[in-house]
Parts: C-alpha cells; structure tokens; sequence
C-alpha cells in the first residue's frame, strides 16, 4: 500500500476559485482503480493550508494517478485557482491494523 500525506497553500481570497478544481480532482481520483483514499481537508488553524491524503493499493496505483489526465488538469489548474506551495511525501505501508 502507497500513501502519500501532505499539503498545499491557497492563496489569500482563492478559496473559492479553488475549490472546483479540488473537488474534481477529488471524483476522478476517488474513481480510479487502486484508490483506497483520496481527501483534501482545509486546516483548522489555516484557511489557507489544505491538507492532502491519498492511499493507493501499491505502486502501480499511485504512478497511473500521477500519469493521469486528472492530474495534468488539476496541475494546470494551480496558477488561476491561487493553489502551490505543494509538499508532499510518500510511504510505502507494509502492514496496517485497526486501532
């Protein structure tokens, strides 16, 4: 399993601009084949910091996501919709329990 946790920044008086974007990335994401988890959160202390968290069933999962149509949409999005200051890391899970 892949997950990959982060965030990206909007930019002041972009929230709204941005959300379209976010939440199409959101269903086309959620859609694909391998996608266990796909979510954007805005912070509770930050208006303007979102959260990121995507789960995919193993590599192959993730690297179609990045290869996607999707992603080069929302990718082109980023400028107009005030969205970047992107960070973001990725961990291969090797076992996961309910707690």
């Amino acid at each position: 399993m892949i997950v990959l946790a982060g965030s990206v920044r909007i930019a002041p008086g972009m929230r709204d601009k941005a959300l379209a974007p976010m939440r199409a990335m959101i269903a086309a994401s959620r859609a694909e084949p391998g996608c266990l988890a796909y979510s954007f959160a805005f912070d509770a202390e930050d208006d303007h910091l979102v959260r990121v968290f995507e789960c995919f069933a193993d590599t192959e999962a993730a690297q179609a996501h990045r290869d996607s149509e999707h992603m080069r949409a929302w990718r082109a999005a980023w400028d107009e919709a005030g969205i970047g200051d992107r960070a973001m890391m990725r961990y291969a899970v090797t076992a996961r329990e309910t707690i």
